[in-house]
């Protein structure tokens, strides 16, 4: 079974979480598992000692993103590939795991667009356009280094710095990164691992959604969990056969996941 996993920032941001390297390894004999990580929260705080301060955006469907001038991609590759990356990597290591760290831009195993526009809205309240920066919209995986890796037992981790069409690193959501890795090796699952269980809704947690439902539910919903959601609907519309969003703090988060124990899973 091949499994993308996608580990939010905020896991990442309080340190690798051990209970899903753990598992990874319980998990590694029988599954073919692909990881991809996220870490915006550590982006900016890197950025703030560098005295490079950080503008967020806001698209209007009300997703919140981080603005990526040169100087931002330039700090965004050092700690997502450079720093969040190697981590993780170290983890599975100790865990007796062959860890291997690319980012999307390492043997174009992320092609993207880069955006020559975004349309924002202003403090006003009204939409405007701004240039694109260094910003990309996904637009190819390169499934067959991803199978060679699988192949001789590796675990790749996928950091979300795509390379566009004039060689240039772009930043791309690492949800959208996990989701189309998904579809584009194959994947029969996607996992994003979280702070939180899952969807809530009213309170309660959503078990199960399909594809159309998960759409529906967008507008009651926070930014994060609209960025996951979304996402779960591309990677099941794209072929993948569930997503899964849980918690990834709790014991064999990955374990539980596939087998939609305390989770939310969105289906074709």
């Amino acid at each position: 079974m091949k499994v993308v996993v996608k580990i939010g920032g905020s896991l990442m941001k309080a340190g690798v979480p051990e209970a899903l390297v753990q598992d990874a390894a319980k998990l590694s004999p029988s599954h073919q598992l692909v990881f991809v990580h996220g870490g915006g929260d550590v982006v900016t705080e890197y950025a703030n000692r560098l005295g490079k301060e950080q503008r967020f955006v806001v698209s209007p469907e009300g997703i919140r993103s981080r603005y990526t001038d040169r100087e931002t991609v330039e700090i965004y590759q050092m700690v997502m590939s450079g720093l969040l990356a190697k981590r993780l990597v170290q983890s599975f290591h100790r865990a007796g795991l062959k860890g291997v760290s690319l980012a999307g831009e390492d043997g174009a195993l992320i092609t993207a667009a880069r955006k020559s526009k975004l349309v924002i809205v202003d403090e006003r309240g009204r939409r405007v356009a701004i240039e694109g920066g260094y910003t990309g919209r996904v637009s190819g995986v390169n499934s067959s280094l991803l199978d060679l890796l699988l192949g001789q037992g590796y675990i790749p981790v996928v950091s979300p710095v795509a390379v566009g069409e004039e060689g240039e690193p772009l930043n791309i959501d690492g949800d959208k990164a996990a989701a189309s890795i998904a579809a584009g090796a194959g994947a029969d699952a996607v996992v994003f691992a979280t702070n939180v269980e899952g969807l809530s809704l009213d309170g309660s947690l959503v078990r199960r959604l399909s594809a159309e439902e998960a759409r529906a539910s967008l507008p009651k919903v926070g930014f994060g969990m609209q960025k996951k959601v979304m996402a779960a609907v591309d990677a099941v519309k794209a072929g993948v056969k569930e997503a899964v969003i849980c918690s990834g703090t709790k014991e064999a988060p990955l374990s539980k996941a596939l087998a939609h124990e305390g989770c939310t899973v969105v289906t074709p």
